[in-house]
């Protein structure tokens, strides 16, 4: 994870609506897939356009973006424009990942109104926090602070008609007595404001189990993160399918999550990047959803 927390520093980052739970018992998840832009971020800032085209040549309908900020837009383009871009490749943009390490620190609410004017002009659902600078997380009291402010967040979230979501990683789970990071978050925030995505690699990886979190948490879990897990170094990604993560039983657990959005990631790539997110989403349509 070195290379993300090297790119949201870099990016300038590090410096995030209402939600009543789904009614996961009559409800069915979404047949959609989406894909993190993040995925394709050395492609992106050369040719966003000829990017976004090649993302939905390879299936996918959603996508979910990463690092925008006044200064820099969406990889060059305003949000008028960049909606644009994505109507004219039938693509939405349901959740952007919004660096919020500023506003946990200090609660300067400036910047994370320049996300909400930007997530509104592209129609997104979702804002959500896709990462926690090592200093915000130190002990059991950091990760109540992160919670209140993830409720204070979710709280002018709302009142645009956005909705709050946090994405973990795996120090979320390390335990701080016999608690972790990411239970203290999940019983200190509003579960009508806060929702959460799961990145089901990290989850694995940290060596707990989904389903338990689900059954633990019903309806919390709208989004998904789904990259597979090498079968010879867990420590990178492959493409789903061709790894260890089973997850057609975790799929199987939808409803309970709340599930909404299923979206890919991959962060390292040992063929060429598009042949590799194509690959995923033709393995997801077939056997998964």
């Amino acid at each position: 994870m070195n290379s993300r927390r090297t790119f949201l520093k870099q990016a300038g980052i590090a410096a995030a609506g209402a939600l009543i739970i789904p009614s996961y018992a009559c409800s069915a998840p979404n047949k959609i897939i989406g894909l993190q832009l993040y995925s394709l971020r050395l492609q992106l800032p050369k040719d966003v356009k000829g990017t976004i085209e090649k993302v939905a040549q390879a299936g996918y309908k959603e996508v979910e973006t990463y690092g925008y900020s006044v200064k820099d837009k969406f990889w060059g383009l305003d949000p008028k424009s960049f909606k644009s871009l994505l109507k004219d490749n039938g693509l939405t943009a349901p959740s952007g990942h919004y660096g919020m390490d500023k506003f946990i620190t200090d609660g300067n609410q400036d910047e994370l109104k320049s996300y909400i004017e930007a997530a509104k002009i592209i129609d997104s659902e979702f804002i959500t926090v896709p990462y926690l600078g090592d200093s915000l997380r130190k002990t059991p009291d950091d990760y109540k602070k992160v919670a209140a402010r993830l409720n204070e967040a979710a709280t002018l979230c709302k009142a645009s008609g956005l909705k709050l979501a946090y994405h973990n990683h795996n120090f979320e789970f390390e335990k701080h007595g016999d608690v972790t990071g990411y239970e203290i978050m999940l019983k200190e925030t509003d579960p009508n404001l806060v929702q959460f995505e799961l990145d089901l690699y990290w989850v694995v990886r940290s060596g707990n189990d989904p389903a338990k979190l689900f059954a633990a948490h019903p309806g919390r879990f709208p989004m998904w993160h789904v990259k597979d897990m090498d079968k010879a170094n867990n420590t990178i990604n492959t493409e789903v399918g061709s790894g260890t993560i089973n997850f057609k039983d975790i799929y199987s657990h939808a409803k309970e999550a709340g599930l909404k959005h299923f979206i890919v990631e991959q962060e390292n790539f040992s063929l060429d990047p598009y042949v590799s997110i194509k690959q995923s989403a033709d393995y997801i349509k077939k056997n998964i959803l």
